[in-house]
C-alpha cells in the first residue's frame, strides 16, 4: 500500500492539466518561489493558447503563462523531446509575451518584466551544472562595472539595474541532477526527474503537491490518459534516441567511405550531415505512424510540414 501511496502525477502532467487550478496555486508558488529565489505568489493563470495571429505564427502556446503579486509575467514550458533551435524559440516567446502586454500608445514603462522558465528532458547542449539562469547586464568594458540607468518614476528620478527590467531565463536540465536531495531546490529536482517525494518535505510546494497530485486520487479516465501520456513520451524518445545512434553510425560510415587521405575530413562532416538528415527523416515517419501530432514532428525534427506530408 504505502508503494501506490508513494507515486505521484509528473509535473509536465500536472502543469497541463492540475495547477491551472486555483486551488492547486500552492504547488506552482512552491516551484516558482524555489526556483527564482524568492516568494512567489500568483494572481492569475492568463491565457496561453489562442495567441496565434497566423498560420505562420510559430509560437502559439506555452505550458503555463501567470502573472505573479508583482505584476510581472511568469512563462513556464516543459520539453521531453528535443528541439532544434531551441534558445531561439524561447527568446521569441519571451518577446512576444511582452508585446501582447503593453497595448499601442502606451509608455514604455508599462513593459512587463518576463521570467521564461524551461523544464528540459533532454540533452541541450554541454555543461556540468542541472541549473541554468541568464540575465541582462550591462558591464564596464573598462571598468568592470555595472551600468545603473535613470529612469522616470513617480515624478522623481531613479536609477534601476537592467536586470529589473530586462528578462530572465532560467534552464531546468532534468536529466543531469545526480544529488541526493538535501535542499529544497534538490527536493523538487528530484520530483521532476523521478516523479518521488520525501514525506516529510519542507519544500515549498511539495506538501500540497504529495496531497493534491496522488496518481491513484485521479480518476479512472484521467489515469489512462495520464498513462497513455508516459507512453508516448517513452516512445518519441527512444525513437530519437535510435534516430540519433543510427545518423552517427552511417556518418561515420560514409565518412570512411571517402577513401582519399586529403578527403577525409570533408568526407565524414558531409557524412555526419546526411547522417543527421536522414535520422530526423526517420524520426518523422516513426512518429507519424504513431500519429503523434504534426506541431510536435515539426518541433522534435525541424522538418517543414509538407517534408512531413510527403513522408
Amino acid at each position: 500500500m504505502e508503494e501506490l501511496q508513494d507515486k505521484y502525477v509528473r509535473f509536465d502532467w500536472a502543469i497541463k492539466r492540475l495547477l491551472r487550478q486555483k486551488a492547486n496555486f500552492g504547488v506552482l508558488e512552491g516551484f516558482l518561489t524555489v526556483f527564482l529565489g524568492e516568494k512567489v505568489t500568483i494572481l492569475e493563470i492568463l491565457e496561453s493558447e489562442g495567441n496565434q495571429l497566423s498560420a505562420e505564427d510559430k509560437f502559439n502556446r506555452v505550458d503555463i503563462k501567470a502573472r505573479n503579486s508583482k505584476d510581472e509575467i511568469i512563462i513556464i514550458e516543459i520539453q521531453n523531446t528535443r528541439e532544434l533551435y531551441y534558445l531561439e524559440r524561447i527568446l521569441y516567446g519571451v518577446a512576444k509575451a511582452i508585446t501582447e502586454h503593453i497595448s499601442l500608445g502606451e509608455t514604455y514603462y508599462k513593459v512587463k518584466k518576463i521570467y521564461s522558465i524551461s523544464i528540459l528532458y533532454f540533452d541541450i547542449g554541454k555543461g556540468s551544472d542541472y541549473l541554468y539562469h541568464g540575465q541582462n547586464h550591462f558591464v564596464g568594458v573598462h571598468t568592470g562595472d555595472r551600468l545603473q540607468v535613470n529612469v522616470k518614476e513617480r515624478d522623481a528620478i531613479v536609477p534601476r539595474m537592467p536586470a529589473e527590467i530586462f528578462p530572465e531565463y532560467i534552464l531546468i536540465r532534468v536529466n543531469e541532477f545526480d544529488k541526493v536531495a538535501a535542499t529544497p531546490l534538490e527536493e523538487w529536482m528530484k520530483y521532476l526527474k523521478y516523479g518521488t517525494i520525501c514525506p516529510d518535505t519542507t519544500a515549498p510546494g511539495l506538501s500540497e503537491a504529495r496531497e493534491k497530485l496522488k496518481y491513484f486520487s485521479m480518476p479512472p479516465k484521467e489515469r489512462m490518459a495520464y498513462d497513455e501520456h508516459l507512453s508516448a513520451v517513452m516512445i518519441q524518445n527512444d525513437v530519437l534516441d535510435s534516430a540519433k545512434l543510427e545518423g552517427k553510425m552511417e556518418g561515420r560510415e560514409e565518412g570512411r567511405e571517402e577513401g582519399r587521405e586529403e578527403g577525409r575530413e570533408e568526407g565524414r562532416a558531409e557524412g555526419r550531415e546526411e547522417g543527421r538528415a536522414e535520422a530526423y527523416l526517420t524520426v518523422a515517419r516513426n512518429m507519424k505512424q504513431l500519429e503523434t501530432p504534426i506541431d510536435i514532428i515539426v518541433k522534435a525534427t525541424g522538418l517543414t510540414p509538407e517534408e512531413i506530408d510527403a513522408l
